[in-house]
């Protein structure tokens, strides 16, 4: 079992751990000793055995907070789940029907006669003023 060597609030100490863990056991010293730091800026020297103690209250202290976001996020995201399911599980939306008006075939029959006759009048109109023009 490696043994590892870590600091707390600048106390060394020896503490075994399982192969591997080396990393996380330093990880975790860090967290404690950023603690003990603070509270040795805050109130100074402390006693090892409250050091040690009111750092890891901090520690647990953060830990329940975000613990309880935790629970919040969890169950926010199973509301979410829940209604996605239910989504998932209706039945598809009636299409809508929507009407496109359609103009009348004699409409435009109608139409195409007016376009001609003013094509046809405006045909005249061009001969007419080009005779003028001519005189």
């Amino acid at each position: 079992m490696p043994e590892v060597e870590i600091k707390i609030g600048g106390r060394g100490f020896d503490v075994s751990c399982q192969p591997g863990e080396e990393d996380y056991l330093h990880a975790a010293a860090k967290m404690l000793d950023d603690e003990a730091q603070a509270l040795a800026a805050q109130i100074g020297r402390l006693p090892e055995p409250r050091m040690l103690l009111m750092a890891g209250l901090m520690l647990a202290d953060r830990t329940a907070g975000l613990q309880d976001r935790l629970n919040d996020m969890t169950a926010q995201l199973d509301e979410l789940q829940t209604e996605l399911e239910q989504l998932k599980n209706a039945p598809a939306p009636e299409p809508q029907r929507i009407e496109v008006p359609v103009v009348p075939e004699s409409v435009m029959e109608t139409l195409a006669e007016v376009a001609a006759r003013a094509e046809a009048l405006a045909a005249q109109v061009d001969e007419a003023a080009d005779v003028t023009a001519g005189t």
